[in-house]
């Protein structure tokens, strides 16, 4: 979580929930005199970052998690406060999925192939949107790349995958890239939820889901019952390599399972990568109406709404000012 704004309008703090709305806060002196850049992850994961109006390089981070039913722990937060990108900070926000593989990978290797591709953060540093998707991009593909090598020499086979969205942050403008379904990222503005990521699912009526099913058809995929080849819900992913280098050893072994017959896959003609990592990129200017960021994957979206989330994060920063007490209150 981090406050980006350095002032926010004092308000009775309600008696209820905080997250009943946004008039719901309080501003303490401390948290007026200061600014803040805020990122959460849920379902596992919360990460948060604040500065002083004096000292607005230097964005505090705090990160939480919180695991569910699973027997495993699939999501990871990886925060690079002290990067020195060129003044940027990087945090992401990995959701994994089939095992912690995949996370454990990106968790290591991410933030270094990112630091490279961008040149150190001076490709970040010219603001050049084009520059700058070309590099993340670049580096989401190495990244998978060597992934999916580590991941083909595994002793067992493993089909672990994970959505990411990996942000770099300075105190006058927001770098986002995004893959996958369960992260979403919204920025507070004035209080009014900004919603920042789309989700790369092979289902839905928007332009984005329509594109998808279009690509993974025209790479010789089938989407069945809103899955990728009946299989997966999400479009976009790190790992998954059945779906990329092992994708007609799938289909032998969906043969063997009773999922397809041998005449169905003696029709399917691969011409690419069903699941890809080539991410969205945005980059976003921050001004004085800008309060904080939040990004978390499905496990909070699941139990509380955008709008719930800023108002109840205003309510705790004015309260008292502290990003790492808030992104672990977000969780309870």
């Amino acid at each position: 979580m981090a406050l980006l704004s350095p002032r926010v309008p004092r308000l009775p703090l309600a008696a209820h929930s905080a997250c009943a709305g946004v008039g719901s806060l309080l501003c303490c002196g401390r948290v007026a005199a200061s600014a803040a850049r805020c990122q959460v992850t849920a379902s596992g994961s919360v990460a948060a970052g604040s500065s002083s109006s004096s000292e607005l390089e230097a964005i505090r981070w705090g990160s939480a998690k919180l695991q569910g039913a699973r027997e495993e722990m699939e999501d990871e937060v990886v925060l690079r406060p002290d990067s020195l990108l060129h003044g940027f900070s990087f945090a992401a926000v990995l959701d994994g999925h089939a095992g912690f593989s995949t996370v454990q990978f990106l968790r290591d290797e991410l933030f270094k192939e990112c630091a490279a591709a961008l040149d150190g953060g001076a490709v970040l540093n010219t603001k050049n949107l084009e520059a700058i998707t070309d590099s993340i991009r670049r580096a989401f593909a190495t990244m998978d790349a060597n992934l999916s090598t580590w991941l083909q020499q595994m002793d067992k086979e493993d089909d672990s995958g994970a959505t990411a969205t990996a942000l770099f942050l300075r105190n006058d403008v927001l770098v986002v890239s995004h893959i996958g379904d369960s992260c979403l990222q919204v920025i507070s503005r004035g209080g009014r939820p900004q919603s920042l990521t789309n989700f790369h699912r092979p289902y839905g009526n928007n332009k984005t889901s329509l594109e998808e099913v279009k690509r993974i058809r025209a790479a010789g995929g089938w989407i069945r019952d809103g899955r990728v080849c009946g299989d997966i819900s999400v479009s976009r992913a790190f790992g998954d390599i059945r779906f990329k280098t092992r994708k007609n050893e799938m289909l032998v072994k969906g043969v063997k399972e009773g999922r397809w017959t041998e005449k169905f896959v003696s029709r399917i003609k691969f011409k690419g990568d069903l699941i890809i990592s080539s991410p969205d990129v945005s980059l976003v200017e921050l001004g004085p109406d800008a309060e904080f960021v939040l990004v978390a994957t499905d496990g909070l979206w699941d139990y509380i709404k955008s709008t719930e989330a800023v108002a109840f994060v205003r309510d705790q920063l004015c309260q008292h000012g502290d990003v790492q007490v808030c992104s672990l209150s977000l969780l309870k």
